[in-house]
């Protein structure tokens, strides 16, 4: 029996107090697809632990999600795989549900007369649906666990911040007491009983076409993947990252966000080794400031604005704004087919954009460029949003993730920015132009090196 929780109880929340089951506690396993620092997978274990009980892990597959595409799908399985071996051998039976969470998971619950449910943090609206749904259908307590966020988003801030000139010094105030290393994964002493559900591989990868998903330049799935590349970002690009990482040219940026969006890599542990790393103090904090500040902003703007993927959940200065210029002229109009192949007038967002189709990535600096030109050949800020989400979710590796979108919304829309001198289209929302990028690196290199 556990004498004591591994996990800062200001991390977990406790959703719906219900009745414990007989049966093994379940971790409904969704944003944080690991085993190792885990902090939810590690509460799910303390409460097992505690009260002498198994320990289920379990993922709801859907056929669709959101925009993902075949290869998102790929990539994901791939590394759950590699989690059910890992989490095999500590004796924690892994179960891949196929269905909507909202149907499979009550179903579970109640044919393994479940402990408890315990589940990771996401700031997304179709989380909380699902969220909604579930507490309707079950009677067993609900805990949910800010795995994602080294401060947890409902305690660093509990209300939307604007900037992040108001949200670095909550964060940062805060640091020290949650930037803590991570405990291990016990080998699990309880079995979860005659669970009757076993993961059939082929058949899960025959859902999705594999040999489609595999064309192009696209990251090493799975656990190991997220961390060997952690360890040539902080190797081979942290000691030159202030100087580089705005040059798409240099590949000076870490190329972390895939594994941080499928959860295959802990941003907390990413931030424990770059604390760590031998490197001057100006290129440590330049990558923290992005890892920690910005990022954790995209879950708070997305935890307390449910209009974080529309119009009406831009600041109301450049609500103003666009408003204002709705009947501007616009030389160029293009359609989402026309965006969606690359087939603007302009080199270098086509160029953006084959690298997006190609390789599910695109350079931090290139994606803001990229935005701000739809919304300057949209028809409306409404239409240049709608077709920036869905190109990023449908083609990126780190779509469907509040990074993503407060990223459009910044571009499109002024989210944690401010007014800027006033333009054609645009209105107060800061600009960007090929012009503007010829003087941060050579355009005309990268489209050569592009090979479209």
């Amino acid at each position: 029996m556990l004498d004591r929780y591994r996990v800062d109880a200001r991390r977990v929340r406790l959703l719906q107090k219900g009745v414990v089951g007989p049966g093994p506690v379940i971790y409904w396993m969704n944003r944080e697809q690991r085993y190792a620092d885990n902090w939810a997978l590690l509460h799910a274990q303390d409460l097992a632990l505690r009260d002498m009980r198994g320990l289920l892990v379990v993922f709801c597959l859907q056929k669709t999600f959101l925009s993902a595409s075949h290869r998102h799908f790929c990539f994901m399985l791939k590394g759950l795989q590699e989690l059910e071996s890992r989490l095999r051998e500590v004796n924690i039976p892994f179960v891949i549900l196929h269905g909507s969470p909202e149907k499979e998971l009550p179903r579970s619950i109640d044919q393994l007369a479940a402990h408890s449910v315990v589940t990771d943090f996401n700031p997304l609206r179709i989380k909380r649906n699902w969220l909604n749904s579930i507490m309707a259908e079950i009677n067993v307590p609900l805990y949910e666990v800010d795995g994602h966020n080294i401060v947890p988003c409902w305690h660093v801030s509990e209300k939307r911040e604007y900037a992040a000139y108001t949200f670095r010094p909550k964060v940062t105030r805060m640091l020290p007491e949650f930037l803590t290393d991570f405990p291990q994964v016990e080998v699990h002493p309880y079995g979860a009983g005659d669970i009757g559900l076993i993961s059939d591989w082929r058949r899960i990868f025959r859902q999705f076409d594999t040999q489609a998903a595999e064309t192009g330049s696209w990251p090493i799935a799975g656990e190991l993947g997220g961390q060997r590349q952690l360890e040539v970002f902080i190797t081979k690009r942290l000691s030159n990252y202030n100087a580089m990482r705005n040059d798409p040219l240099e590949r000076g940026q870490s190329e972390l966000s895939s594994y941080f969006h499928f959860g295959q890599l802990a941003p907390q542990r990413a931030a424990l080794s770059v604390a760590a790393a031998e490197v001057t103090e100006e290129n440590r904090a330049a990558y923290l400031e992005e890892l920690i500040v910005r990022r954790e902003l995209s879950d708070n703007y997305c935890y307390y604005c449910d209009d974080y993927d529309r119009f009406e959940g831009f600041p109301e200065w450049a609500k103003k704004s666009l408003d204002e210029h709705r009947k501007d002229s616009r030389q160029y109009i293009y359609t989402e087919e026309q965006f969606l192949r690359g087939l603007t007038h302009e080199p270098l967002w086509n160029c953006c954009q084959y690298m997006l189709v190609r390789d599910g990535r695109l350079h931090g600096y290139l994606r803001m460029y990229w935005a701000k030109k739809i919304l300057e050949w949209s028809e409306s800020p409404e239409e240049a949003l709608r077709i920036a989400i869905l190109l990023n979710d449908t083609l990126a590796f780190d779509g469907r993730d509040p990074n993503g979108y407060a990223g459009v919304a910044w571009s499109i829309g002024g989210v944690h920015d401010r007014a800027w001198s006033e333009r054609p289209v645009f209105g107060k929302i800061r600009f960007m132009n090929e012009k503007g990028c010829r003087r941060k690196f050579a355009v005309d290199d990268l489209i050569a090196a592009c090979g479209q």
